[in-house]
């Protein structure tokens, strides 16, 4: 009864938001990519969970670097074909999707020609978040970077509106 409750709720106070993390949840994942990077690289993560009715929440991660070991080797976040195979397992053994993909950058949250050029998961309405400053101190909320991938190497930018778009709060 309680979630029907909170569902309606968030529904009403937060109509347009595409993507909800729980807080906790969200800060545990963001001191995860920081740890990870060691201030002096990129790293990155899969958000997974499921999708309801075009509303996508997050219920777990994996780490890019759980995929592949050479994930951050060059500095920068690429994976090999065989990480996208163990992806794909997990999601089916814990019954969840790709709901988003998250990495940080050096600076700040824009999305770089090579990040426009190579999503991570090329289907349309793929969610991209960046985190600047390598996610040190947990890098506030206002300065994500957060894109919507269109196909055709075409993303839109919902940095502007992403606390309607991607939503961390209470209502999670």
């Amino acid at each position: 009864m309680s979630f029907s409750i909170k569902a309606t709720i968030r529904a009403w106070l937060l109509p347009e938001h595409r993507l909800s993390c729980r807080p906790r949840l969200w800060a545990a994942i963001v001191d995860e990519l920081e740890r990870r990077g060691h201030h002096r690289h990129e790293t990155g993560v899969f958000l997974l969970g499921v999708d309801r009715a075009g509303r996508r929440e997050v219920t777990d991660s994996v780490f890019y670097d759980d995929l592949d070991s050479n994930a951050y080797s060059s500095g920068v976040c690429i994976l090999h074909g065989d990480a996208f195979a163990k992806l794909w397992t997990l999601c089916r053994e814990r019954q969840l999707s790709v709901v988003a993909d998250v990495h940080t950058h050096p600076g700040a949250a824009y999305q770089s020609a090579s990040d426009k050029a190579n999503p991570m998961i090329a289907t349309s309405g793929h969610i991209a978040i960046i985190v600047p400053d390598f996610a040190r101190s947990g890098a506030s909320s206002g300065e994500l970077g957060v894109f919507e991938y269109r196909g055709q190497h075409q993303w839109t930018d919902r940095s502007g509106q992403k606390d309607r778009f991607f939503y961390r709060g209470f209502w999670s």
